[in-house]
This record gives C-alpha cells, sequence and structure tokens, in this order.
C-alpha cells in the first residue's frame, strides 16, 4: 500500500471552500449604479426580489439595469411578460426607488414578512392573495384602494383595519417588530401601548377580562389595537358583534364595553361618543362591502391610457401632516385618529391631500 503523506489533495480543499477571487469585472460591477448591472446580477437581484417567474424573459431583453430604469409598465407587460398589475407595481416602485436614491425603510420588508403581519393584525384568509401577488413593505405603503379589491379585499371592516395597521407602520417607522404579541402587564395599559397591539394580544386581554370564551371569534376579524385606538366608529357594540355575544345578554354586554372605554382611554372614549352621537353615524358592520369607483363617462377615452397610470387613491394616504390628514388632530402616543369613512368615501380615500 502507499504510504501516507501529508500536503497530498483531499476531495475537501480546494477552492470551493473559500470565496474565489473577483475578476476586475466582477468587483467594478458589485459596486456599479444599478444603470449599469449586467443581465445576470438584474436576473439575480429580480430572482432575490421574488420575481423569479420572469428571470428567462429577462434574459432576452435586459441588455443591462439601464433597460429597466427607462421601462414603461406597458414594456415591462409587452417584453417580460408581466401581465399581473401587482408584480409591475411593485417592479416600478423599486425602480423608482433606485432612480429617487431612496432608502427607503418600508423597502426592508419582503413578502414573506408581510404575510406574517396578515396573521398579525388578524387577516389571515387574505395571505395567499398577498402572496401570489409579492406584496412587500413597499407596496404596503403605495396600497390602493383598487389593490386591495384586486387582493379580493372587498369588506369595509378589513379596509378598514388594513388602513389602520399601515398607519401604525408609517409611525413606527416601517420597524418589523413594532406590534406587541405577549402580555407584559396588564394594568396601567395606556392607549398608546394598545394601538401597536397584534390580534392575538386583544385576544390575550380579553382572556384577562374574564371573556376566554369569546377570544377565538376574533380568529379573522381584522382586529387589532390600531383598529381600536384609531378607527372612531369602533367601540364596545362593534366589538361585541365581532365576538358574537347575543344582544340578549345585556349584562356581558356592559361588563365588555366597560372594560373597553377603560382600555381605550378618555380621549379616544369621548371621540367616539361625539361620532356616535352625530347624525352621519352608521355603525360599522361585518357585512359592508367597498366596491370599485365607476368611472364617469368622460373617462372612457381615458381607458386605454389609464391601465397603466399610477392611482393615488392611497388606502392610508402618507401625508401625516396634521392640516392635510382628514382625520381628527387627536394624538395617542404619536398615532393621529383616522376619520370614520362610509364606503363612498373610503373609494375616494388619498384624494383629499
Amino acid at each position: 500500500m502507499a504510504e501516507f503523506r501529508r500536503g497530498g489533495l483531499r476531495a475537501t480543499a480546494g477552492p470551493r471552500l473559500s470565496r474565489s477571487k473577483e475578476t476586475k469585472g466582477q468587483k467594478s460591477d458589485h459596486n456599479a449604479p444599478f444603470a449599469q448591472w449586467s443581465t445576470e446580477r438584474v436576473c439575480n437581484w429580480l430572482e432575490d426580489f421574488g420575481l423569479g417567474q420572469y428571470v428567462i424573459f429577462a434574459r432576452q431583453w435586459v441588455t443591462s439595469g439601464h433597460t429597466l430604469l427607462t421601462a414603461t409598465p406597458q414594456d415591462m407587460e409587452k417584453e417580460m411578460g408581466i401581465k399581473h398589475p401587482l408584480h409591475r407595481k411593485k417592479l416600478v416602485l423599486a425602480i423608482k426607488s433606485i432612480n429617487a436614491k431612496q432608502d427607503e425603510k418600508s423597502a426592508q420588508l419582503d413578502h414573506i414578512w408581510v404575510t406574517r403581519w396578515l396573521d398579525d393584525i388578524g387577516l389571515p384568509q387574505y395571505k395567499d392573495q398577498f402572496h401570489e401577488s409579492r406584496v412587500d413593505g413597499r407596496m404596503l405603503q403605495y396600497l390602493t384602494v383598487n389593490d386591495l379589491l384586486f387582493l379580493k379585499v372587498t369588506s369595509q371592516l378589513h379596509h378598514l383595519s388594513i388602513k389602520c395597521a399601515i398607519h401604525v407602520l408609517h409611525v413606527n417607522s416601517f420597524n418589523p417588530h413594532c406590534l406587541r404579541r405577549r402580555p407584559v402587564e396588564e394594568n396601567n395599559v395606556s392607549p398608546s401601548e394598545v394601538v401597536q397591539w397584534s390580534n392575538h394580544r386583544v385576544m390575550e386581554w380579553l382572556r384577562s377580562v374574564d371573556l376566554a370564551e369569546y377570544a377565538p371569534n376574533l380568529r379573522g376579524s381584522g382586529v387589532h389595537g390600531g383598529l381600536i385606538i384609531l378607527e372612531p366608529r369602533f367601540n364596545g357594540d362593534t366589538l361585541a358583534m365581532l365576538l358574537n355575544i347575543p344582544p340578549q345578554k345585556t349584562l356581558l354586554r356592559r361588563h365588555l364595553t366597560t372594560n373597553f372605554n377603560v382600555l381605550i382611554g378618555p380621549e379616544a372614549q369621548q371621540e367616539k361618543r361625539e361620532i356616535t352621537e352625530s347624525t352621519a353615524y352608521t355603525a360599522l358592520t361585518t357585512t359592508a362591502k367597498v366596491r370599485p369607483k365607476k368611472l364617469g363617462f368622460s373617462h372612457f377615452g381615458n381607458l386605454r391610457k389609464k391601465k397603466f397610470d399610477e392611482s393615488t387613491d392611497y388606502i392610508c394616504p402618507m401625508d401625516t401632516n396634521p392640516a392635510a390628514t382628514n382625520g381628527t388632530q387627536k394624538n395617542y402616543g404619536g398615532h393621529k385618529g383616522l376619520s370614520p369613512l362610509t364606503d363612498r368615501e373610503l373609494d375616494q380615500v388619498g384624494q383629499t391631500d
């Protein structure tokens, strides 16, 4: 047998274990601006971005990052086969951000994080639609009423739930860990803490006020701390309805309302009372639907052009300037109260800014 000697070649040795030295071209490509990215690098970026299904067409069409930077949404549909409107929107927003050299915090939250966020705000039933549409943090920021309808979110209550949840993200600079899932202390909880409660945290609170048997009814309801505090029409009766507490159980409902009022604090309580007593008040229900905007007769000529226009009827307008916000100037730890929205007004959200 051959004598064993040190220094021979082993299968695990060699460059596979260490990073191969980059060539000059690769190194400069790594630090290059997006416009100068190679086709391969753009394709890898699309893959990481969650749009890997378009890489085959991108390889044939994209010569460098510049191709995407100058592409119109029509080009994206024609050359890359991106027929899904939200996939197009995702790519358009990302490219705009690169062009403007914006470092948006929301861009750090990917589409996998958004599906977990839907769990947190009590709307897990929409996870498949959001995941398939690759909705990420940046898209949440620019989500419109029509986008939500495309995602099959038609319930008015669920629109309001998503609106309030995005508002909470805005105020917390899109901090991925801003929602509270577990109780720390049930006593002396301030409204500024409640506004960050997840759906599960609200259920924990129900258990603490002896309503454990009704807590599971909140699954899939869209109830979270942001909706409870920021939506003026959300009151004790709304919660009782969502918990399926029968109207004849008056003592139980009174017990819930008393604890609910203690939870939200006097400021929110007063605001909710004023809204309830106003003549224009309509109670929130589980059956109210949001309808797509009807186009006026004059719009028909623009239909083809408008297909690729970026709608600005954001579900949660980004302008947090009190003078421009269509809401009350109450403040719950930096969270402004949001104005109540009817079916008709919800279709127009964002156009008042």
